[in-house]
C-alpha cells in the first residue's frame, strides 16, 4: 500500500511567502514517487531542504514495487519519480512524456551470493534474482557473467521483490541476487550472504536510478521544475555520510548496521547525466537485450535547467 508523506514548509516561511503574494497551494507542489531504498536518498533530502528554504512543497509518494511506481508515473498521477533509469527509458520508448533530469546516485549496488559461490564461474546453473528485467541489476549480472565467459543463458534468472530477496537467499530458494540497497547489506548483516561483486568492480560510476519529471510538469511549472532540479543536484553534492545516515534512518526503517554498510557502496555527488555515461548505458541496454531502440540522449535527457 502506498504511503503519502507530505513535506510542508514551516509556518513562518509559508506566512512570508503569502505576504509576498505567493500562495502556498497545489500550484506550488510537486508530487514525487519513490521506493524506500538508499538510491532515493537525494530526493528525500531535497524534499526536507526545500521545505525549509522555498515555497515549493514536495509531496513524497511511497510505493512498494517498481511496477506500481511506474504505473503512477506513466499515468500522470505523480509529477516525477526516482526510478530505475532503464524503466524510464522503456516508458519513453513507448511514448510516455517524461524527461530524465538527473541521476539518483552512482554505484550503490552489489551482487550477493551464498557462501559456496566464490567466483563468477560458480554462478553457472545457479538461480539468481533481480528486481526487474529493465534494471541496472540485470546489466550488472550480465557484466559479472561476462568476466567468466558466461551469459545470462547459463543461469536461471528470477524476478523478486527487493524485500523478499534476503529471506529467499537465507532459505535456499535462490543462490544470489542483485538489487537496490539496502537489501544487499541486509543479507550480509544477517549472515545469509556475502558480496561477490560491487558495482564499481564491474562498471565504474554505474548508473541505476534516475530522477525523471513529466513533460506536463516541466512545461506547466517550468520555474518550479528548475528550482527542484537545481536543489536536488545541490543536495546530492552536499550530502555527507552523516546526513545520508540521518535521512536513511528517518525514511527507510532499517537497522543502523545495515544502513551503515549500504552507504559505504554509494555516492550522490555529481548527479548530472552526461552524454558519455548515457552512451555507455545505452550500449549495455542493447548488448544485453533490454531494448533494441532506447531513446536518444537528446530526446530523453534534459540538462538545461541552469
Amino acid at each position: 500500500m502506498k504511503k503519502i508523506i507530505s513535506v510542508l514548509t514551516a509556518g513562518v516561511l509559508a506566512f512570508s511567502l503569502t505576504a509576498c503574494g505567493k500562495k502556498s497551494d497545489d500550484s506550488n507542489t510537486i508530487k514525487i514517487a519513490y521506493l524506500p531504498i538508499t538510491h532515493s536518498l537525494a530526493v528525500l533530502e531535497t524534499a526536507d531542504e526545500l521545505a525549509a528554504q522555498t515555497g515549493l512543497q514536495v509531496e513524497l509518494v511511497k510505493y512498494g514495487s517498481w511496477t506500481e511506481l511506474t504505473d503512477a508515473l506513466n499515468s500522470g498521477r505523480v509529477d516525477g519519480a526516482s526510478v530505475l533509469i532503464e524503466l524510464a527509458m522503456k516508458s519513453k520508448e513507448q511514448g510516455i512524456g517524461i524527461k530524465a533530469v538527473a541521476l539518483g546516485h552512482k554505484d550503490g549496488n552489489v551482487i550477493i551470493t551464498s557462501s559456496d559461490i566464490t567466483s563468477a564461474e560458480d554462478l553457472k546453473g545457479k538461480t539468481i534474482a533481480i528486481p526487474h528485467r529493465q534494471s541496472s541489476h540485470n546489466i550488472l549480472l550480465n557484466d559479472a557473467l561476462a568476466t567468466a565467459g558466461l551469459t545470462i543463458d547459463d543461469i536461471n534468472v528470477t524476478e523478486l521483490a527487493p524485500t523478499e530477496m534476503p529471506s529467499a537467499l537465507a532459505g535456499g530458494q535462490i543462490d544470489g541476487y542483485c538489487v537496490a540497497e539496502p537489501f544487499g547489506a541486509k543479507a550480509v548483516s544477517l549472515g545469509a550472504g556475502k558480496v561477490l561483486f560491487t558495482s564499481e568492480e564491474l562498471w565504474e560510476d554505474s548508473l541505476c536510478c534516475g530522477l525523471v519529471l513529466t513533460d506536463t510538469f516541466i512545461e506547466n511549472h517550468s520555474e518550479d521544475a528548475k528550482t527542484f532540479v537545481k536543489s536536488y543536484k545541490q543536495a546530492g553534492q552536499n550530502l555527507t555520510k552523516e546526513q545520508a545516515m540521518e535521512t536513511a534512518t528517518k525514511y527507510l526503517n532499517q537497522d543502523e548496521d545495515v544502513l551503515e554498510l549500504s552507504l559505504q557502496w554509494i555516492s550522490y555527488d555529481d548527479l548530472e547525466i552526461t552524454e558519455e555515461n548515457y552512451s555507455t548505458l545505452t550500449e549495455k541496454v542493447k548488448a544485453y537485450g533490454l531494448s533494441e531502440n532506447p531513446p536518444s540522449y537528446a530526446d530523453f535527457v534534459k540538462n538545461d535547467f541552469e
